[in-house]
């Protein structure tokens, strides 16, 4: 159980009954709502506020069944269905809005926009509306023009408030002395005139049963809205006063150690998130340093698997199937000085100082477009519907990439005729390697699926494979590799491009090798769940 899962447990055992005993000499609920209504009813005689044709009363009948009394037409119905849970017979249930008035905030007049300038007048936002209280930080202000227009709809400093509008609704507060009589926004409402404790009436609209309620309640068309008549109609278990007392007293000192647990194991989860992430860092790291597994003289070398590599292009470019100028390719090689070159053609460039290791014997550095085609993928048109509508072919974005994982499925499809006027390369197939190089970088996946994709990815297909041996290898290394060399710029929020990919040092041992890597990558990553 995780810190907000105890923290909803006892604020249920709280609104439930079972947090704090039962006195028998506590005044009854049922006596203070007695006492509420008749208030209202003074209030209502001296004009002072309306009758609520809504108003009702809540009680057991015999049968042991629970009924609502509407006060107006003197209609009974039984709610025993609407009855969440048990509650001690000492307490009483009500609607909310039998209980205190809930009231709207308003927003700006047309044409009248907040300003930063400081006035008598704060316009306090849902944004302002942090961790149960109202934050002083980057307010917002009226002009007395636009206050005289909207002066009713203000919030005081014994009210609550509760946001209605947006993924933020049912956020609930206090209102701090120095936002008393400040106006509120249209995306909240204020809980005012509150007869009973309130505190206990906080914890209660935070509870996971009210907040139950008011999603349940939300309207979904549009932007989500909670509507101030269904807030209302919330039903609250009601304790005696002095228990209510006695509630918020066990609950703040709980609370705390709660809170404070917590913050622990908030605290821990970062910590093995920071372990997992540097063990994997490290796997990776000895992976591609060769240090992982043992090399085996069996399994043949790098410089052979690059000589085949080498073959298998010029017969592909004799088929016709390949460029010739993907024949051109570098040579890198360590000299008898211990420093590393690099032969293209007739020259020869010494490198070292972008080499970031050594390698074993049987291993090589090589360039990333000497083992491997890459296809950079399109973005059709967003403004030539034609391209979208109807689509038909997969089209993969960086947010439908799974890092380390299967690309099943994408959020959007290209057309026949994206396909025809956009696409000058093939549909990458499925079993093909994908890796974003722009803003996410190094984010690898592979496609479960027959799909094309941006420009923000490329489709990566090694020249020599052997059941995706070298896919699965560079697969799996890929993320850290991007962080070496000329992509570093890229981490820190520029761009790889087309040259930088081609030039990305991969250290490659042989095939096989390569596949007793992955495997044992694998195995390690399992251990580390």
């Amino acid at each position: 159980m995780n810190g907000k899962q105890l923290k909803n447990s006892i604020l249920q055992w709280a609104i439930q009954g079972k947090l704090v005993p039962q006195d028998p000499n506590d005044e009854p609920a049922s006596v203070l709502l007695d006492k509420i209504r008749q208030e209202k009813e003074r209030l209502i005689k001296e004009k002072k506020i309306k009758r609520d044709k809504n108003a009702s009363i809540i009680y057991r009948g015999e049968d042991n069944s629970y009924y609502e009394k509407i006060l107006a037409t003197g209609e009974v119905k039984c709610i025993d269905e609407e009855i969440p849970f048990e509650i001690p017979t000492s307490w009483s249930w009500a609607r909310l809005g039998n209980l205190i008035d809930i009231k709207g905030g308003k927003r700006l007049p047309a044409g009248y926009k907040l300003t930063d300038n400081k006035t008598n007048h704060i316009y306090i936002r849902v944004s302002d509306m942090q961790d149960g209280t109202i934050v002083s930080k980057d307010l917002k202000y009226i002009t007395d023009d636009v206050y005289n227009q909207i002066q009713n709809y203000t919030i005081g400093k014994d009210d609550l408030y509760l946001t209605i509008v947006g993924s933020t609704i049912g956020k609930a507060g206090l209102v701090p002395k120095m936002f008393d009589n400040m106006n509120l926004t249209e995306n909240a409402v204020k809980l005012t005139n509150i007869p009973i404790n309130k505190y206990f009436l906080l914890y209660y609209v935070r509870s996971e049963y009210a907040q139950s309620q008011f999603r349940d309640n939300t309207k979904q068309v549009g932007q989500p809205k909670l509507a101030i008549f269904r807030i209302a109609n919330t039903l609250v278990p009601i304790p005696p006063f002095a228990e209510q007392t006695k509630i918020v007293s066990k609950l703040e000192y709980t609370l705390h150690f709660v809170n404070h647990f917590s913050n622990l194991q908030e605290q821990l989860h970062d910590i093995d998130t920071d372990i997992y992430r540097d063990l994997k860092k490290s796997i990776l790291q000895e992976a591609i340093q060769g240090k992982l597994v043992p090399q085996i003289a069996e399994e043949g070398t790098a410089k052979e698997l690059l000589e085949q590599i080498k073959a298998e292009k010029q017969k592909l470019v004799k088929e016709g199937k390949l460029k010739k100028s993907a024949l051109a390719s570098s040579v890198i090689f360590r000299g008898d000085d211990n420093r590393y070159y690099e032969q293209i053609s007739e020259k020869c460039n010494d490198i070292t100082d972008e080499i970031p290791f050594d390698l074993p014997c049987n291993w090589c550095w090589c360039r990333f477009s000497n083992i491997a085609s890459m296809t950079i993928g399109k973005t059709p048109a967003r403004g030539e519907q034609t391209y979208w509508i109807n689509g038909k072919y997969n089209w993969v974005s960086i947010s439908d990439m799974i890092d380390g994982g299967l690309i099943s499925t994408t959020k959007e499809k290209v057309s026949d005729l994206a396909v025809k006027e956009v696409f000058s390369a093939p549909i990458s197939e499925k079993g093909c390697l994908l890796m974003s190089f722009k803003l996410s970088i190094g984010k690898t996946s592979i496609l479960d699926i027959d799909a094309f994709h941006n420009e923000a990815i490329i489709t990566i297909r090694p020249v020599v494979d052997k059941e995706y041996a070298m896919r699965d290898y560079l697969f799996k290394i890929l993320p850290l590799i991007a962080n070496l060399g000329e992509s570093k710029d890229a981490i820190k929020g520029k761009t790889l491009n087309s040259k930088s990919l081609s030039n990305l040092l991969i250290p490659l041992p042989s095939l096989v090798e390569q596949q007793r890597i992955v495997e044992k990558i694998e195995q390690l990553m399992q251990l580390l769940k």
